[in-house]
């Protein structure tokens, strides 16, 4: 019998090879013809899935966001709303191996977004979403009492969304001087300021 192959694992296999081209050697780098080599399949193969660079692209930045919304739902919750809260937050910012790569490919995306109106489309539905999750976490704190009763709420997840731009763009870009540890530090202390001043509410 013929092997059944699932589409959408295949997909994102290719995904993953467009990845490693641009991690390695940069966004203009992931032609088909260079994915598919990295894939390890045909050009005619990958053409099956992708009919063109620009859809190929397109799914690979897509998987930035899908990336981060299945490790969240998989995160066990603690039910410490401050807890979980910043381990939400912490899916998004590059601390390990797999969250640098995607910050990498995010920023490498971004550049191309200006003068690419599809990946610019694209870039900002994903931007749009990130912002959606802050704000989700901030209500969450919210209902629970942490923040102050006249918060702007749209205001504080903007404001949260371009720290962690921040902080992705210093840690791929100067990850000798923002570590780990430093980019957990600086999250923490913003999240504090935001109740530092507030008693909860009984």
């Amino acid at each position: 019998m013929p092997k059944v192959v699932d589409h959408e694992v295949r997909r994102r296999q290719l995904a993953d090879a467009a990845w490693r081209v641009i991690r390695r050697d940069g966004l203009e780098a992931a032609s088909v013809r260079n994915v598919a080599r990295e894939a390890g399949v045909s050009l005619g193969s990958l053409r099956h899935y992708f009919t063109s660079q620009d859809d190929l692209l397109a799914y690979a930045l897509r998987r930035v966001g899908e990336r981060i919304r299945e490790r969240i739902e998989k995160m066990p919750l603690t039910g410490d709303i401050r807890t979980d809260v910043a381990t939400v937050i912490e899916q998004t910012l590059p601390l390990d191996e797999e969250r640098q790569t995607e910050a990498v490919i995010w920023l490498a995306f971004m550049g191309k977004a200006l003068t690419n109106a599809g990946l610019g489309a694209l870039a900002a539905e994903t931007h749009e979403q990130l912002y959606n999750l802050f704000r989700k976490m901030l209500a969450a704190m919210n209902q629970y009492g942490l923040l102050p009763p006249d918060i702007d709420l749209d205001l504080e997840a903007r404001r949260l969304h371009a720290l962690i731009d921040g902080l992705a763009l210093h840690a791929v870009s100067h990850n000798q001087a923002v570590n780990d540890d430093a980019i957990r530090g600086i999250m923490a202390r913003h999240l504090a300021s935001l109740t530092a001043v507030h008693s909860p509410r009984q």
